[in-house]
């Protein structure tokens, strides 16, 4: 069933991205319209705060850390639904038409939806963690924030939204939802690759796995945090 038009918010977690994230904002403006945009800063020093006004943002001043940050922008947000996206993410050719569908199913009113993931990076490699990170969020209804997070309202807040806990935001929340009500979408973000260029291919991967392994295992994201750097 189809429900009547719903407002979007698209809440943006920002720290010293100012130099990406007009065309980020243009580029989600462009395959989605959202009704609102909410860039919520952690204490940016390079400009961020401004590049985002300028491309009709709200600026949201929260303390570092994505929990945080996240947590801030959805309790200024405004939508019907809400659309949280990492400030390095840009849409597919077939993101805003999924989500709009998505959002246009009454039967989706309590679900969340996530993007499958793609790098940008033409390295063999890339394809290799596009696999495992695709295979992860579908088999598992698992995916991590650089696939985003499309979800309404009121499941944001029936579900208690984002916690303010510096690593694992992510997981934490869409454990909460359950396998049963988290969709991955048949369309996809691009997102930067540029942490797995620093850190390793192989490297990056293993301790985002031992990490994660040790968050499920009750180890607090505080120590987690202290850990990965």
């Amino acid at each position: 069933m189809m429900a009547s038009a719903m407002t979007l918010s698209l809440i943006i977690p920002t720290l010293n991205n100012g130099e990406r994230l007009a065309a980020m904002i243009r580029a989600w403006q462009t395959a989605l319209g959202p009704d609102e945009i909410i860039v919520s800063d952690g204490g940016s020093t390079d400009g961020t705060g401004s590049a985002a006004e300028q491309s009709g943002a709200v600026v949201v001043r929260a303390p570092s850390g994505r929990g945080n940050q996240l947590r801030a922008g959805a309790e200024h947000a405004t939508g019907d639904w809400l659309l949280f996206m990492h400030a390095d993410t840009l849409p597919g050719a077939n993101a805003g038409p999924a989500a709009r569908a998505f959002m246009t199913d009454t039967a989706n009113t309590d679900r969340a939806a996530a993007f499958r993931l793609t790098l940008d990076d033409e390295e063999p490699a890339a394809r290799r963690i596009e696999r495992l990170a695709n295979w992860r969020a579908q088999r598992f209804s698992l995916p991590y924030g650089d696939q985003g997070l499309l979800v309404s309202r009121a499941a944001y807040g029936a579900a208690g939204g984002y916690r303010p806990i510096p690593l694992m935001e992510d997981v934490d929340l869409v454990r909460r939802f359950g396998r049963s009500r988290v969709d991955i979408l048949n369309a996809e973000v691009a997102t930067s690759a540029e942490r797995y260029r620093r850190d390793g291919y192989w490297a990056r991967p293993m301790r985002n796995i031992t990490l994660l392994s040790l968050f499920f295992l009750g180890v607090s994201p505080v120590r987690l945090a202290r850990w990965y750097g």
